[in-house]
């Protein structure tokens, strides 16, 4: 095996057609009229929040505050966190968290029941072991990819919802909550907002996009889906959409190549091993950010026919779903919104 691993990681975001700000400053980048943008390096992504319609900073201020407050609960990228004091106490005993990270757990344990495991919160032990994106990343061998899926199982996750307690009942369980966190965040963002009386923003948290009102009266807001097979900025089409959240996961989003051949981040946790898909990339529209978040992972792991027969049991959810071969698959009802501008792709049904 080659200890020369190449390591590559791409940042891959649905671009939505507006002007973009270049850079990531923790002062305020724009302050025009009645315009206010942002952009933070948080979360371990590049965030930025641009409001159409106030430029009262404080709500800016608020805003940025309650994202790292957040990310001092449970993110990956950080010590010290409450998702670490979980993980430290597996086998252990169980461990009181907040209400922020009992929701976000709650949310991730009830898709991980609903995909049979296909989608699993205890991932934890397999994400840590290919770091995938990382400097340390590296393809694990056999045995240990066996032994990180052997700490897996979301049955083993106990929640006591009266304590607010969160337990997982073998040694070396690890929770990993990236395919949801952020999702989790824009909603709180979108809260904040329009408890501001905020009508009209762009919420973009590395990819999990929400769009918040229109851009215009009776305009609604134009979001380009990425290209899955190029930087960032190539787009496949474009949606409209207001009030909505549209998140995207991709095989080329972040990846390691090691003797010719690529390995992706969506990782199964059945077999250790990246997911074996026809999809490239797949985009979720819904209403709220926390769904699309795990729904974009969750869709990756059936493949495009049997997500979008999945897709069929739930309300108010679209996605698109683009194929290696550079075909678009859509569920009924964006039929009639998404538009393809890329003439590399075809729609496929």
């Amino acid at each position: 095996m080659n200890k020369k691993a190449k390591i590559l990681s791409v940042l891959i975001l649905p671009l939505f057609l507006l002007t973009l700000i270049g850079g990531c400053s923790k002062k305020e980048d724009s302050k025009k009229d009645n315009t206010l943008s942002k952009t933070e390096l948080v979360m371990g992504t590049v965030v930025k929040v641009s409001i159409y319609d106030n430029n009262d900073e404080k709500i800016m201020n608020e805003v940025f505050k309650r994202i790292r407050e957040i990310e001092d609960l449970v993110s990956i990228n950080k010590t010290e966190t409450e998702l670490d004091e979980i993980n430290d106490n597996a086998g252990i005993k169980p461990v009181k968290v907040s209400d922020e990270s009992f929701e976000i757990i709650e949310k991730a344990l009830d898709y991980s029941k609903k995909s049979k495991g296909g989608y699993d919160l205890t991932i934890g032990p397999l994400v840590k072991l290919w770091s995938i994106g990382l400097p340390e990343a590296k393809v694990p061998s056999d045995n240990e990819i066996k032994e990180a899926v052997e700490k897996i199982d979301y049955n083993k996750v106990k929640l006591n919802k009266e304590s607010k307690e969160v337990y997982l009942e073998e040694k070396g369980m690890k929770l990993d909550l990236g395919s949801i966190a952020k999702g989790y965040t824009a909603d709180e963002v979108v809260k904040i907002l329009k408890s501001k009386k905020v009508n009209k923003a762009i919420i973009d948290l590395g990819g999990n996009i929400y769009a918040l009102g229109e851009k215009e009266e009776n305009k609604p807001w134009k979001i380009g889906v990425q290209n899955p097979f190029e930087d960032r900025g190539d787009v496949v089409g474009t949606i409209d959409i207001k009030d909505k959240s549209v998140v995207t996961s991709g095989i080329y989003e972040r990846y390691i190549e090691q003797d010719g051949k690529k390995y992706h981040h969506i990782l199964n946790p059945k077999t250790g091993y990246p997911y074996e898909s026809e999809i490239a990339g797949v985009t979720l529209i819904t209403d709220k950010s926390i769904d699309g978040d795990a729904l974009s992972t969750l869709i990756f792991t059936k493949g495009i026919e049997e997500g979008l027969e999945f897709l069929k049991e739930l309300k108010d959810v679209e996605a698109i779903f683009i194929s290696k071969e550079k075909k678009v698959y859509l569920t009924e009802g964006i039929k009639d919104n998404f538009k393809i501008i890329n003439t590399d792709f075809v729609l496929a049904n």
